[in-house]
């Protein structure tokens, strides 16, 4: 494992980053509100990198290893260039399903070690129709996993209270309009 990356900006040098981690279902909307977020920090002049796990796992699966159960890899892998960047001073939004205690003690962990400021929360489609709409329209393009499979993954309850953004029957702007604002975007 590579080392560790020294803490982030000192206050006074530069804004202390912002580590966003998205968790949600596949399908329950973190990717569109994940980029979102990243596209309105930047255009409040806010360094972000929009940091996609599923674009990590697919490079490993069309890597010559081919891993096609990235496992962890995918994980430890976004977590790394996290640190990187966090400690540049570029915030991050980390769009994952994050579905267990030890991937969201992980993220959690990043926080301190870099200086950034972190906002964990669970994105959620309360809507069964809708949600599976959106899985069914997305396998039907080759993106993604069925509604079985999603109705299957093995998703534990967060231990922590964090807040839950529900994106059923809203568009992304209305969901994301809570965040932007506890993060000074509104």
């Amino acid at each position: 494992m590579p080392p560790a990356a020294g803490p982030g900006p000192s206050p006074g040098t530069a804004a202390t980053p912002d580590l966003v981690v998205f968790s949600g279902l596949p399908g329950s909307g973190k990717s569109t509100l994940a980029r979102g977020l990243a596209q309105r920090l930047l255009a409040a002049g806010r360094p972000a990198l929009w940091l996609r796990i599923d674009t990590i796992e697919h490079a490993l699966a069309a890597s010559v290893l081919r891993i096609a159960r990235a496992e962890d890899a995918g994980y430890l892998a976004a977590q790394g260039v996290a640190r990187d960047a966090l400690a540049l001073g570029v915030s991050v939004v980390a769009d994952c399903v994050n579905p267990w205690p030890l991937t969201r003690d992980q993220w959690a962990a990043l926080a301190p070690a870099t200086g950034a400021r972190l906002t964990e929360l669970e994105i959620t489609c309360s809507d069964v129709a809708e949600h599976r709409a959106r899985i069914e329209a997305r396998h039907a393009a080759g993106e993604g996993p069925d509604w079985a499979a999603v109705e299957a993954r093995d998703w534990r309850p967060w231990r922590r209270p964090v807040p839950r953004l529900d994106t059923a029957g809203r568009p992304p702007d209305a969901a994301l309009a809570p965040l932007c604002a506890a993060l000074g975007l509104a």
